[in-house]
């Protein structure tokens, strides 16, 4: 009864620790799309150039990862929580006091992305080790609604002051745009846009007073969100726990989960061993085509609202907060559907595959719900909430459907690897096409479309997964 009530304990540690790592991660992910226009109109900057940033963090993310994953299968969560903290701490704190473009990329992109990579594969696979089967995707979905509570708290965190600096600017402009009194909401942002790209205005000192004031406002929140993330993290590092072997425990689940781990999961796999099946590859490919919809979504559909649909910062940002608060309440409740899936079909991989298909075609159904965003706002709100659903869904699920091949002993190295290639390619793709399709067009819009096709392309690769791999020792 001790070991039990002690294995419980130690398990919910995980999963609360994973939660702390995960708000911390979509710290630095959600709030980029709400920070990005103040920054790029006070440091005069393009979406292509502000974007580059966030994309060399997923690129550093994804280098960050694959070290992560052998940190974790030797030394445990601690140490990379703990290295996390530091780098994300700076990251932030840094990026409050730049002024060249070169700065930027090194504050927000390479320390930030370290961060951000050391938690995403800690944060997934010690979950993973310590529940699977018919655990796994409902422990998940808890420590997994850090990520959505993060977008909801910080959103609500930054928009006021955020929003009341944006509206003064707007305010100084309004005047010099010519019948601005008979332009529709969507006519008026676009106009103001104009006004911003003109050196003559921006001279101006009510203008200049503005600009300064909402660049003093997003310097600011930079600030609290590192003393934020440290905090958070140094918590984290102090209730994390090793692996349940290293206890003398075993993975919540595994009884249930026996049929559908074809391969013994005591079974040490190799990278090279585990790259040298399609099971992984296959996997991969459905994350990645995935990850560049997602997180073209994440960094465009804030300025997409505000310049293509005419929405103003703070309707913007209140309706993206939607996602953050159904995702507090989607992630368990998928993660327990996912299991459910799970103990219908009998076999682990086959009820992840299922999943993994779907997430993907919620995916599509959002993107085309934020196209008709400009019809009636009925259609953004509703696209949030279905977001929220797909985001619930892929990214844990991925996690779930390799522990069922591989096993657990030398998942976090695995992981690792995978996450590499898939965060060194989907999310800088995805961020910085979204960018320069605005750059090109002058719109968003084609920036969703492009979504909507990588989702659909990651559907077409989810139906291609094995059931099961063969161990051949090489």
């Amino acid at each position: 009864m001790i070991a039990e009530t002690k294995a419980r304990y130690y398990g919910w540690s995980v999963v609360f620790a994973s939660g702390l790592a995960v708000f911390c991660l979509f710290g630095y992910r959600a709030t980029f799309a709400i920070l990005k226009g103040p920054m790029a109109i006070t440091l005069g900057w393009t979406a292509a150039e502000v974007t580059l940033g966030y994309s060399l963090m997923m690129v550093f993310y994804a280098v960050a990862a694959f070290f992560s994953g052998m940190m974790l299968d030797k030394w445990g969560t601690k140490p990379v929580y703990a290295v996390a903290a530091g780098f994300g701490c700076l990251g932030f704190m840094l990026t409050a006091r730049v002024n060249t473009h070169l700065a930027y990329l090194f504050a927000f992109g390479l320390l930030g992305g370290i961060a951000t990579g050391m938690l995403w594969v800690a944060s997934t696979v010690s979950v993973r080790k310590w529940f699977i089967g018919k655990s796994y995707a409902t422990m998940w979905g808890f420590a997994f609604a850090g990520g959505p509570l993060a977008q909801f708290v910080l959103a609500q965190l930054v928009k006021p002051t955020l929003s009341a600096s944006q509206a003064k600017l707007d305010m100084a402009i309004r005047p010099l745009v010519e019948n601005n009194g008979t332009l529709d909401p969507k006519q008026l942002a676009l106009a103001i846009a104009a006004k911003l790209q003109d050196p003559s205005v921006l001279a101006l000192p009510d203008v200049r007073n503005a600009l300064l004031g909402l660049e003093h406002a997003w310097r600011h929140q930079m600030t609290i969100l590192g003393v934020i993330l440290f905090i958070a993290l140094v918590v984290a590092v102090l209730v994390a726990r090793q692996s349940p072997e290293n206890y003398g425990l075993k993975p919540f689940g595994a009884t249930l989960a026996a049929p559908g781990n074809v391969v013994v999961v005591e079974q040490e796999w190799t990278t090279v061993e585990a790259f040298s099946k399609y099971a992984i590859w296959a996997v991969i490919l459905t994350f990645l085509s995935s990850m560049m919809g997602e997180f073209l979504i994440w960094t465009q559909v804030v300025s997409y609202w505000t310049q293509d649909v005419g929405f103003n910062l703070e309707k913007a940002t209140n309706i993206y907060a939607l996602i953050g608060l159904v995702g507090i309440f989607s992630m368990p409740i998928m993660g327990k559907l996912a299991d459910k899936v799970v103990q219908a079909t009998g076999m682990e991989t086959k009820g992840r595959k299922t999943m993994l298909i779907s997430g993907p075609a919620i995916g599509v159904l959002a993107c085309v719900l934020l196209l008709a965003s400009s019809r009636s706002d009925y259609f953004a709100y509703v696209s949030c909430f279905v977001f929220a659903i797909y985001w619930a869904i892929v990214p844990g699920g991925v996690v779930g459907y390799t522990g069922a091949i591989y096993g657990q002993k030398t998942l976090g190295r695995i992981w690792g690897l995978a996450t590499m290639i898939v965060m060194g390619i989907g999310p800088f793709m995805g961020s910085y096409i979204g960018g320069l399709l605005k750059d090109i067009s002058g719109h968003y819009t084609y920036s969703i479309c492009f979504a909507l096709g990588s989702f659909l392309f990651s559907i077409l690769l989810a139906t291609t997964l094995p059931l099961k791999v063969e161990y051949t020792k090489h």
